[in-house]
């Protein structure tokens, strides 16, 4: 007899729920009360516990969404749940009956250790499952990089925690929630009697069947033929190939691809940034010449002392500190009904990279040289290449820096990073003629705009600050002197 799994009802005005992570295998045996799969609709999570004891048919695969009340799986009573294992088994026909953990591990200490998606940040409750560094099947080290999971903020390594045979169970492309089981090892495995190396990126049915233990444990001697293949639904991807919903789609004369997790993030924010603050931008230019001739002449001797260049942008950030202490105002948030006024000055700057934007935070600018400033961020920037952001290194700013003019902008309207009231963009640095002291002189010349909340700045406060940037990179040395 089998048992139906059903989306139950959630409330009145909900319609569907998403199928979001199975926590059983299809095939598993199941015991009554287990938790089977987390279902997410447009206002809650929430896990579905099995009714009955039996062997799970997972109908509906994770990502799908469906009705309430579509049955999802069913659970096979007449197949019995496993029992506890005997202490003493008296042949293998005694280990076979054990739980399943025993029987996966049978070549090792008959333990499996999930692999889940750990929390990242109290605002992050999805990951993206980017790249599989290992393979299914493959045997793992304690300590080796298994995956690189991505948020819509960082990009993390998750490490095995223990030595074994690596078995995936979500593959390359999914969006999971945190805590999900992504994989499992099987400690003191190894990976001889393994699924195929080529399914290093499994589709879910295949990971799902790649991870099912067998009926009994194979001998060692026929350890390379895997019972999986046998199954009629197992199917194996050769790495690396995408998943379908990846894949780009050629339709005529365009080409449909699937949003990244993090790209799908950054539209969401940049959205919401605009939706939920008066945004204004105020422009100004400042001539460069003063600070490109101070850069020139004590360049060598800045390099020999401190090991890294003297670059505009600590220029910059000085002046973005200097002018925050001189308009208070900018330092500044609106947070409900209420005006929150900073007191420190963490200055994020915006680093570009393959995958995305990323803004990490300079902590106490107001008490950093500028070799200290401009090593920080040629330590973020190597960081976000590497994809070794933490969560904290981009929380807690007071005021953010976006240089376009690395990219050859010559003028934007930069879109606030919230909650913060402020941010500067730079731009390209182009000769152009102005006139000085009545004369028309070429200068190396840099527009610059301030976007800010007009909610909480007014103009007059906006163009003050603005200008007073402006001042200080002109007169650079005033501004060493906090002048």
């Amino acid at each position: 007899m089998a048992t139906e799994v059903k989306v139950p009802a959630a409330g009145e005005s909900i319609t569907s729920a998403n199928v979001a992570t199975w926590h059983k295998q299809n095939g598993e045996s199941v015991a009554k009360g287990d938790v089977l799969v987390t279902l997410e609709t447009d206002k809650v999570s929430n896990e579905l516990t099995a009714d009955v004891a039996g062997q799970l048919k997972i109908l509906v695969e994770e990502g799908e969404e469906v009705a309430i009340g579509t049955v999802i799986a069913e659970i096979d009573e007449s197949a019995e749940a496993p029992s506890e294992p005997s202490p003493e088994p008296s042949s293998d026909e005694g280990e076979s009956s054990s739980a399943a953990p025993a029987a996966k591990g049978s070549e090792g200490s008959g333990k499996l250790v999930d692999v889940k998606v750990p929390a990242a940040g109290e605002s992050i409750t999805t990951a993206n499952v980017a790249a599989w560094r290992k393979k299914d099947g493959d045997t793992v080290e304690k300590g080796d990089v298994l995956v690189t999971l991505e948020t819509d903020k960082v990009s993390t390594e998750l490490e095995a925690d223990e030595s074994g045979r690596l078995e995936i169970v979500v593959p390359e492309g999914e969006e999971v929630s945190i805590g999900t089981v992504i994989a499992r090892i099987a400690v003191g495995a190894t990976g001889a009697a393994s699924a195929p190396k080529e399914s290093a990126t499994p589709k879910p049915e295949a990971a799902k069947e790649a991870s099912r233990p067998s009926e009994s444990p194979a001998p060692p001697a026929k350890s390379a033929e895997p019972a999986a293949p046998a199954k009629p639904d197992f199917k194996v991807v050769d790495a690396p190939a995408e998943r379908p919903d990846t894949t780009p789609v050629q339709e005529g004369r365009v080409t449909r691809r699937k949003m990244s997790m993090l790209r799908r993030k950054i539209a969401t924010h940049l959205v919401n940034a605009q939706q939920t603050a008066a945004i204004l931008t105020t422009f100004n230019e400042a001539d460069m010449s003063a600070v490109m001739k101070l850069r020139k002449s004590v360049q060598e001797d800045f390099i020999a002392k401190h090991g890294v260049k003297l670059g505009f942008m600590s220029f910059f950030v000085k002046a973005v500190v200097q002018a925050l202490k001189d308009v208070p105002q900018v330092n500044g948030m609106i947070e409900g009904n209420e005006i929150i006024e900073n007191h420190f000055y963490d200055v994020g700057v915006a680093i570009g990279t393959e995958k995305g934007l990323v803004v990490p935070v300079l902590r106490d600018c107001d008490s950093k040289s500028f070799a200290e400033i401009e090593q920080d961020i040629l330590d973020y920037a190597t960081k976000a290449r590497e994809g070794k952001i933490q969560i904290e290194d981009l929380q807690g700013g007071v005021f953010t820096i976006s240089n376009g003019g690395t990219y050859g902008s010559l003028l934007s309207t930069p879109i606030l990073n919230p909650p913060q009231s402020g941010i500067l963009g730079m731009h390209t640095i182009q000769q152009r003629p102005v006139a000085v002291d009545g004369k028309v002189e070429i200068r190396p010349m840099m527009y610059l705009a301030l976007s800010y909340d007009h909610r909480l700045v007014d103009g007059k406060e906006a163009v003050t600050f603005l200008i007073r940037i402006k001042d200080c990179i002109e007169n650079p040395t005033r501004l060493m002197l906090e002048m």
